[in-house]
C-alpha cells in the first residue's frame, strides 16, 4: 500500500483539511498545458516540469506546503495547428481556476499560490490571483517558474538571448533530460527561431519584450520550436532543476507568513 503523502491536498479526510487549515500551509496549484513541444519532446513537457517542481518542493516542506490536483490543460488557441494540442478558452479557464482557489479559500486557508508551467496561462493567472484577493479574504499570487532561477539560469545558459529560451529549448530541454531521459528524442532537437527580428517584439523566457504579441505559432515555427535545444544538456537541467526547487521552498515560507495590513474605508476615515 503506498504511504500517505501529508501534503497532498486530496488524500486527506475532510475532517482532517479542517485540522490542517489551523496549520495554514501555502496552497499550491500546478498549472500546466498539453501542447506541442517540437518533434523531441512530448506533449506533457509543461506539465512534467512544473508538476516535478512542485512535488519536489512539497515533499522537502515537512508540511508548509500543501498541493492540489493540478489542472493540467491550459490556453492554447495559437498552438492549435499542431496535432495533440488541447486548448481551453480564456474566460473558461478563468473561471474554472477562480472556482478552485475560492473553494480553497471558503475553507479557511489565507495564502495559495498559482504555479504556472505554461507562459500564455500567465495573464489568466494574474486575473485570477487579484480576483481571489479581491473576492475572498485569502491573498493569492502566481508565477513562472523560470522567474524563479534567473541567475542560475543565466549561469548555465548558451543560446542566444533573446530568443535561445522560449519554448521547447535549450530551458525546458535540458530539466525533462534531467527528469526523465528516457523520453526525450534529442536526434529530433532542431535549433529554430523564427520570429522576425524586432527591436520591439521577441519571445524568451527570461527577458520579456517590451510589447507583448501572440500570433499563430506555425506563422514563425513550424517544428513547434522557439529556441536552440541542441543546447540542452542533463547537467544544465540539475542545476537549474535544484535552484527552482529552492527558491520555491524560499518563496513559501515567506509567502506563508507575508504581513498583511487590515484595509482601511478612507471614505469614512481621514487617514494618516
Amino acid at each position: 500500500m503506498a504511504e500517505k503523502k501529508k501534503y497532498n491536498y486530496q488524500q486527506y479526510t475532510w475532517p482532517e483539511i479542517k485540522e490542517v487549515v489551523k496549520q495554514q500551509p501555502v496552497v499550491m496549484l500546478p498549472v500546466g498545458s498539453v501542447e506541442d513541444h517540437g518533434r523531441h519532446l512530448p506533449l506533457d513537457v509543461d506539465n512534467f516540469l512544473i508538476g516535478s517542481i512542485c512535488e519536489e518542493a512539497a515533499r522537502r516542506m515537512d508540511g508548509k506546503m500543501l498541493l492540489l490536483p493540478p489542472v493540467s490543460y491550459g490556453f492554447e488557441e495559437h498552438h492549435m495547428d499542431f496535432p495533440g494540442t488541447i486548448d481551453i478558452g480564456m474566460e473558461h479557464m478563468l473561471h474554472f481556476v477562480l472556482d478552485i482557489t475560492r473553494s480553497v479559500a471558503r475553507h479557511g486557508f489565507s495564502r495559495i499560490l498559482l504555479a504556472d508551467g505554461h507562459g500564455s496561462n500567465m495573464p489568466i493567472l494574474d486575473l485570477v490571483a487579484r480576483r481571489t484577493v479581491l473576492e475572498t479574504q485569502a491573498l493569492c499570487g502566481t508565477f513562472l517558474w523560470p522567474s524563479l532561477a534567473r541567475e542560475t539560469i543565466e549561469e548555465v545558459r548558451e543560446s542566444e538571448k533573446p530568443g535561445g529560451m522560449a519554448h521547447a529549448c535549450e530551458l525546458e530541454t535540458s530539466v525533462y533530460l534531467y527528469l526523465d531521459e528516457s523520453r526525450v528524442k534529442m536526434g529530433e532537437a532542431k535549433k529554430e527561431i523564427g520570429l522576425p527580428p524586432s527591436r520591439f517584439v521577441w519571445m524568451d523566457l527570461m527577458s520579456s519584450s517590451p510589447v507583448l504579441l501572440m500570433d499563430h505559432w506555425t506563422r514563425f515555427s513550424k517544428s513547434g520550436v522557439v529556441g536552440d535545444p541542441t543546447l540542452a544538456s542533463k547537467e544544465k537541467g540539475e542545476k537549474i532543476f535544484e535552484a527552482v526547487v529552492q527558491s520555491l521552498i524560499r518563496l513559501v515560507r515567506e509567502f506563508r507568513d507575508y504581513p498583511r495590513e487590515p484595509r482601511q474605508d478612507m471614505h469614512t476615515s481621514s487617514g494618516q
